[in-house]
């Protein structure tokens, strides 16, 4: 029996990768720009938030924001009708066009509910929104390379984030980060399929990819009708971003590997012109717990996951009486995580 997945309350975000099966590299540039575009649909459509993302050649990470339901405005007729055409072809969206009409000419309210409904309850969703996103990849990549089956390596991992900026920097820096980790670029910015790069690369859809990142910031996750300003996201994540991103020299009389980063000289420079933040070194490494820890915060927030899912499910044995457990690897300041992993936490 698969174990039923850790989730928040309310407003809650989440850190999701997902593989493809064999983890074959199958997506080429023009299949993670359909890959943008599906999930930039989605997201309109769901009202499910995305912070950052990375499409790789055999895998994807996403950062997302799950908005509490209670919250979500209803959707109406004018407001289906228009996300519609984000998700299906013009004749089924005429074919929900007339329905709808013939359901208000009748009088019949409850058959117009019914209408509004099916769509009502796919939004907002975690499960049902990367559902949405992995099917259509799988039919569009299934097509294209004329094959049969599962695109997939099984379900996809998930880590519920506080959302304190801490702990939101953090993953999306390590995101953001996964192609240079990979050596494909040495700037972020210049690996056009994650979400910083399209925040910085302007235009029309740099206007989204801004927004998700202004989203981890305290200011925003202390009042959600705080006005976002790109170039105050922007200076504070890019520090952040250079920071951890930065490259480690070698030494061979030690054995030990140099890493592939940003040139020091870049990140002292930029450093002295916004200011100075805590180096995060581990995130240019492939870091276990963002994929497997189960939860990531602060320690009373995970506490307080540990100690719901005790009294509902039972999920932990008898013996465990507390949740939050430290990190290894490096110094991660204040972070704790739900599953303690002892080997391996921190990988190439």
């Amino acid at each position: 029996m698969r174990t039923a997945r850790l989730l928040g309350i309310g407003r809650c975000f989440y850190h999701v990768i997902s593989r493809v099966v064999d983890r074959r590299q199958v997506f080429e540039a023009r299949d993670k720009e359909i890959f943008r575009r599906i999930l930039r649909n989605q997201e309109a459509f769901s009202g499910v938030r995305i912070v950052t993302y990375c499409l790789m050649s055999n895998h994807f990470h996403l950062l997302l924001e799950v908005p509490d339901r209670e919250t979500l405005a209803p959707l109406d007729e004018e407001g289906l009708l228009r996300v519609l055409p984000l998700l299906y072809e013009g004749d089924v969206v005429e074919g929900v066009k007339q329905e709808l009409e013939r359901a208000r000419l009748s009088g019949d309210e409850a058959w117009h509910r019914e209408i509004l409904s099916r769509y009502e309850r796919r939004r907002g969703d975690l499960g049902l929104f990367l559902k949405e996103v992995k099917l259509r990849i799988t039919f569009y990549m299934n097509k294209r390379l004329g094959r049969k089956g599962t695109l997939w390596e099984g379900r996809y991992k998930s880590v519920l984030v506080e959302d304190c900026e801490q702990a939101l920097l953090t993953i999306s820096a390590y995101i953001d980060l996964n192609p240079i980790r990979a050596g494909i670029v040495t700037h972020p910015e210049n690996y056009r399929w994650c979400g910083y790069a399209e925040a910085v690369g302007g235009g029309r859809r740099a206007q989204r990819a801004r927004e998700g990142l202004g989203l981890m910031l305290s200011e925003a996750l202390q009042d959600p009708d705080f006005r976002q300003d790109w170039r105050r996201t922007a200076s504070r994540y890019r520090v952040f971003l250079n920071l951890d991103g930065g490259e480690i020299a070698g030494d061979a009389d030690l054995g030990q590997p140099g890493r592939r980063g940003i040139k020091a000289a870049e990140v002292e420079s930029l450093v002295e012109q916004g200011g100075v933040m805590t180096v995060g070194q581990a995130l240019r490494h492939r870091v276990r717990y963002f994929c497997d820890g189960a939860v990531l915060g602060a320690a009373e927030f995970v506490n307080t996951v540990f100690e719901r899912e005790q009294a509902l499910r039972k999920r932990f044995g008898k013996k465990r009486t507390s949740g939050a457990r430290r990190m290894h690897g490096a110094d991660w300041g204040e972070l704790r995580v739900l599953r303690d992993l002892q080997k391996d936490v921190i990988g190439t």
